[in-house]
């Protein structure tokens, strides 16, 4: 973080104005110059020696030019690299697409191919520009994962056959019906190959030892294809090897050929497995990234992630190359080996293309055995057992199998709209399944019971069975779900009206015992269930002598509905004491909810509230000690964790600053505000960026001074002695927030050396990570 201004500051006569910031020079931002340091050029060699067994492999896998996998590497490194807006993801041919790319080519051949990858390509930057990347994310988990297993299962099916030293079928359902004969025809050198390539997968990263710790930082995909090479060179001269044809004979792409309607759904399944591999893939390595000490890298980006992928497919396909996508294990290895920026991920793109221009000789060494092997792993890989246990959890098991059976029986595209098919099928049956009883309690009272949602599905049922409560019985009715929509709403409350009528009793409850929001009456208030939530007013409620009114009424609510849910839970606090993890400073402002905007409960935040979310620094003449009080109650008695300084959208106190004249009387206000002295005056230096938001200027000073107010008071919590040791002893950590009160959205300060930008916080829909 750049160095703070000085403590003790005078507010400037006029305000600051709006001046052009520094060109950023972050990884995640585009910069102008690529930055390279020691350690991205060391990971993309690391990422080099992985990819370019793996690229071949895959090319052999879908029987495609060996040429177009090391372009496809190369060219998704460089482009995607530049463009995409995953600073460390690495892009490249991807096993997502090996088996959709293995019946495009054989369907349509290899020039037509290149053409849907362009295609393909073209598509996906236009669903990048329409801000797609999100809504891809929202596909069921069970869906996802199941399609990746599909395929890994289907390349681990093809590639069997070449390590046993035949050749794979058309699909997964002929090469699960060819293998019985395939076993009665086991080559005699591929099967030893394999099994050597695979033992050695297996074996390198688990090497005890110090040494074996140094060896581990080879990738196992290197050393395997190597070992095997070198065994194959000596054991097995005649073992079928790895042919790359002279670049005279590149195949470049041609007109189309085949059906229109059969081109377009092969372009629609390629972007659709493309796309969601690189959302997801970015969506990890971006989680991996973030736990990793060191200097922070910039959030992933998804929609300039999408349109970074398909600029590099177009490429691809315009010069001969394969699809590509960002790759999990290239990514994660990219971490794993140090890279800081996107520097390491183009590095790996321009070594590839050197190998491909130099070292043909040395590749074409490689046996066909040890690189199906290597892909067979990776397929087997796909299948991953973490997401079966959190699928079955979640009850999606059936739509994980209908996914992984579609994509092996049917096709890619076809699996998938059959998993979506059958979450939609289970979703509702789940909604239309509620079960509904009624029964004559000893007091003569009629309990009701409603378990699961109550739909229009369940409207049927309901009014069934309300229909068989005696007339002018006292009625109770338990409502056990998360939901009701308006047409049960409706169903329920025209039973309620007739059966008071008639004169019997109705009292709805949840299942704990709590009253839940009763629809309107005409003796009763106005606000339905679904009236927004704001400070509103009901026009037919008696006015209330007391000037506070709302408060009491408030209150009131709070007795009644709201008291009974966490009575048990502020029965423990009270019992055991506050234990917060998290201090949580910001602007006294009654538009920032602390508890609504970080959906916490009693007992998890430790929060302090002033004008303009200020920390005075320690030692100031006449500052305010009860800041510094708390901060020191929090850090040495309470023992938190995290401090976060939070700032908000159109702050009075901000703006108040910034019309500040010489010469005002000096008010408690004013006195006060002369905290945020240094924000005026760190904005107003030449020697600092300007604060930036979500990759975006300011909208005007006022924000720009919001969001430099937030990094000064930082500075400032640093001075205090018990945050300093607590930094020092690595117990504590800092943070700065933002919140647009407008756009109901929270941004995070991402410091370095160079530049501060607030990124915004979005919603991660899956939380496993892609195979």
């Amino acid at each position: 973080m750049p160095a703070c201004a000085p403590t003790h500051a005078t507010t400037p006569a006029h305000p600051p104005r709006l001046r052009r910031p520094r060109r950023p020079s972050s990884p995640g931002e585009g910069p102008r110059r690529l930055r390279i340091c020691g350690a991205d050029l060391s990971a993309s060699i690391t990422v080099f020696l992985l990819a370019v067994p793996m690229s071949l492999g895959l090319a052999v896998a879908i029987d495609a030019p060996l040429e177009a996998s090391l372009i496809a590497a190369g060219v998704g490194g460089i482009v995607a690299g530049l463009l995409g807006g995953s600073p460390l993801l690495v892009s490249g041919p991807s096993a997502g697409l090996t088996v959709v790319s293995a019946e495009i080519i054989q369907t349509y051949g290899w020039r037509t191919s290149c053409v849907i990858t362009v295609g393909a390509g073209l598509l996906q930057v236009v669903l990048g520009s329409l801000k797609a990347a999100r809504s891809a994310l929202a596909v069921s988990p069970a869906i996802v994962h199941g399609t990746l297993a599909g395929i890994g299962a289907a390349i681990a099916l093809a590639q069997l056959h070449i390590v046993l030293g035949g050749s794979p079928q058309s699909s997964a359902v002929d090469n699960a019906l060819a293998l019985p004969g395939q076993l009665t025809h086991v080559g005699p050198a591929e099967p030893l190959i394999g099994a050597l390539t695979l033992a050695v997968l297996l074996l390198w990263p688990r090497m005890p030892g110090r040494t074996g710790k140094a060896l581990r930082r080879v990738p196992a995909a290197l050393v395997c294809v190597v070992v095997a090479t070198g065994v194959a060179a000596v054991t097995a001269p005649r073992i079928a090897r790895v042919q790359l044809p002279s670049w005279d004979a590149h195949v470049l792409p041609g007109m189309p050929h085949g059906p229109a309607l059969g081109i377009a759904a092969a372009v629609l399944t390629v972007t659709l497995v493309a796309s969601l591999e690189s959302l997801l893939s970015a969506v990890a390595v971006d989680r991996l990234a973030s736990e990793r000490p060191g200097s922070p890298v910039p959030r992933v980006d998804l929609d300039r992630e999408l349109r970074g992928q398909g600029i590099a497919n177009a490429v691809c396909g315009l010069l001969g190359g394969m699809p590509v996508s960002g790759g999990a294990v290239r990514g994660s290895a990219n971490v794993r080996a140090g890279a800081t920026g996107r520097a390491s991920t183009v590095l790996h793109g321009v070594w590839v293309l050197l190998a491909a221009g130099l070292l043909v000789s040395v590749l074409e060494w490689i046996p066909l055995a040890a690189l199906a092997a290597l892909v067979m792993m990776v397929g087997i890989q796909m299948v991953n057992l973490a997401h079966i246990r959190n699928v079955h959890k979640h009850r999606e098991f059936l739509v994980y199998v209908a996914s992984v059976g579609g994509v092996l029986v049917l096709g890619v595209l076809q699996g998938v709209v059959l998993g979506i098919a059958v979450a939609v099928a289970v979703a509702l049956h789940r909604l239309s399944r509620t079960r509904i009883t009624a029964q004559q309690e000893a007091d003569g009272t009629c309990l009701v019971r409603v378990r699961g949602q109550l739909t229009f599905l369940a409207v049927p049922r309901l009014t069934r069975t309300l229909g068989h409560v005696p007339q002018g019985a006292d009625t109770i009715v338990e409502l056990d779900g998360s939901f009701m929509d308006h047409a049960a709403f409706e169903a329920l409350q025209g039973w309620q009206d007739a059966h008071r009528a008639r004169g019997g009793t109705v009292r709805v409850t949840s299942r704990t015992g709590a009253r839940p929001p009763e629809p309107a009456s005409p003796a009763g208030t106005c606000c339905r269930p679904w009236t927004p939530w704001r400070n509103h007013h009901c026009q037919d409620q008696p006015p209330q002598r007391s000037h506070g009114h709302h408060l009491v009424s408030g209150l009131s609510s709070f007795q009644r509905n709201t008291a009974p849910l966490v009575r048990d839970e502020l029965a423990r606090l009270a019992r055991e004491g506050q234990r917060p993890q998290q201090l949580f400073i910001t602007c006294a402002d009654s538009r920032l909810v602390t508890s609504m905007i970080t959906s916490s409960g009693p007992g998890d935040l430790f929060t302090v509230r002033n004008i303009g979310n200020l920390v005075p620094p320690p030692g100031e003449e006449g500052g305010d000690e009860s800041v510094a009080a708390a901060i020191e109650y929090a850090v040495d008695i309470l023992k938190i964790q995290s401090i976060t300084v939070c700032g908000h959208s159109g702050c009075g106190a901000m703006t108040a600053l910034l019309a500040t004249k010489p010469g005002a009387p000096m008010t408690p206000l004013r006195r006060w505000l002369r905290h945020g002295g240094p924000s005026l005056q760190r904005m107003a230096s030449r020697s600092h960026a300007w604060t930036r938001i979500a990759g975006r200027l300011p909208a005007d000073a006022v924000e720009q001074l919001c969001l430099t107010n937030v990094v000064q008071q930082l500075e400032h919590l640093r001075r205090h002695e018990s945050v300093a040791r607590a930094l020092a002893e690595g117990t504590l950590a800092l943070h700065g927030m933002y919140f647009h009160v407008g756009e109901a959205q929270a941004y995070l300060l991402c410091a370095n050396d160079h530049e501060e930008v607030f990124e915004s916080v979005g919603v991660n829909i899956l939380e496993d990570t892609p195979a």
